[in-house]
């Protein structure tokens, strides 16, 4: 949740009117608690009509309407896009190729091939790493004695956990982080969209190089078993292991990174929590699912309506742009008790944040084990901790947290 305050555009009762959630500075400048309840209480299946070019939207925010659109697949597809960006430009063209904007009994089999890769046992040498690592990068930071948390500690976990297991060269790490924060959001809110074209073309082409050299080399990594994997009893082809690496490099780096950044935020924020955190009083797993709740590192995703339906009441007619809000999920007072509170031990905890349904996401397990390490490490080797300066948000309609996250800290 953003520190900043909401600006009178933000209330009620009339926000809808000018309001446009596919405006990235929105999300980057401005605190929508406001703007999300009022939308769950008034408006929950609420369009947003056409404006500058590009076609209007149904926003859901309700957490039982967001689980719905989750679970019927069928009705509600991925294939034409899963982000509100590409589906207002018209559609994802790696559509039935990318296991992310994939249904149906294809994705079925993918997804099933590729979780042979994310199971608790095959991921252990990972997990070592990854708690290896973390202890590592905070042992140097509380050694400075200063650090910027985000881009010291928080962005190098998850990349190196998920270029473990595509067995990206240590050498090229650093550009895979670079090209990776510059395809899915900015720290500019003037940023254009020809960065983020460059960046995601870069980061395929990558990966073209790096699978040609694993079909001719197999070996044990996620990028071998695409080039072995026969979904249908067909090969995938060298454009489709490329793009399903791309999928899983953005989607296993910035959200878990983003929700680490906004976790320790979050306990700077609040000292009470970090306080329990210390003691014991909470357990890691439970302060995981809190963190993850609150930062919602994905702010949403998108579907399109394969036939007409309606939803509360709405009708959605077949070919509609349908985007589900975790933002609003995660904070329905409907099943969250006092949703506003950063409560460590909060459990049940039933966030949206690795959304649900068949699209489930595949690398859950790998991305708690992350948190979860870092928390540990946090609670044993940090006595005390503050920022020295603001943080830095991204500007992006689609994840949420900051960039830049300056610390002063000293340890146990």
């Amino acid at each position: 949740m953003s520190a900043l305050q909401p600006s009178p555009a933000d209330a009620p009762p009339q926000l809808w009117a000018g309001l446009d959630l596919s405006d990235p500075a929105l999300h980057a400048e401005h605190d929508l608690t406001e703007v999300w309840r009022t939308l769950r209480a008034e408006r929950p299946v609420h369009w947003q009509s056409a404006r500058h070019g590009r076609p209007g939207f149904w926003v859901v925010t309700r957490h039982d309407d967001v689980s719905a659109v989750y679970r019927d697949a069928r009705t509600f597809r991925s294939d034409r896009g899963n982000v509100l960006d590409t589906l207002l430009a018209g559609g994802d063209s790696a559509g039935g190729s990318m296991l992310a904007v994939t249904d149906g009994a294809r994705h079925a089999r993918l997804r099933a091939a590729l979780m042979k890769s994310f199971s608790p046992r095959a991921l252990d040498g990972v997990v070592r790493s990854v708690r290896t690592a973390t202890r590592g990068l905070l042992e140097d930071a509380l050694e400075r004695g200063t650090c910027d948390f985000a881009q010291d500690v928080a962005a190098r976990i998850p990349l190196r956990a998920i270029c473990d297991l595509l067995d990206v060269p240590d050498a090229d790490r650093g550009e895979i982080l670079a090209l990776t924060s510059a395809a899915l959001g900015s720290e500019h809110a003037d940023a254009g969209p020809d960065e983020a074209w460059l960046a995601r073309n870069d980061i395929l082409l990558y990966f073209a190089d790096l699978a040609a050299r694993r079909r001719a080399e197999p070996g044990d990594d996620v990028i071998s078993v695409l080039a072995a994997c026969r979904p249908g009893g067909l090969p995938l082809t060298d454009e489709e292991i490329v793009l399903n690496c791309y999928s899983l490099i953005l989607g296993g780096d910035e959200t878990t990174r983003l929700s680490m950044i906004g976790g320790v935020e979050a306990l700077l924020a609040h000292p009470e929590q970090w306080r329990r955190l210390r003691s014991g009083e909470v357990t890691t797993r439970s302060a995981v699912e809190e963190v993850l709740r609150w930062t919602t590192p994905a702010l949403h995703a998108g579907r399109t309506a394969a036939v007409d339906v309606t939803l509360r009441g709405r009708s959605i007619a077949a070919g509609d742009i349908v985007t589900v809000w975790n933002a609003s999920a995660n904070f329905d007072e409907r099943v969250f008790d006092r949703p506003g509170r950063f409560d460590l031990s909060r459990t049940p905890n039933k966030h949206m944040s690795f959304a649900y349904g068949s699209h489930f996401c595949l690398g859950a397990y790998l991305a708690r084990v992350e948190i979860e390490t870092l928390l540990d490490g946090l609670r044993t080797l940090v006595a005390e901790m503050e920022a020295t300066g603001p943080s830095s948000p991204v500007y992006s309609n689609f994840l949420s947290g900051s960039a830049r996250l300056p610390l002063s800290w000293s340890r146990v």
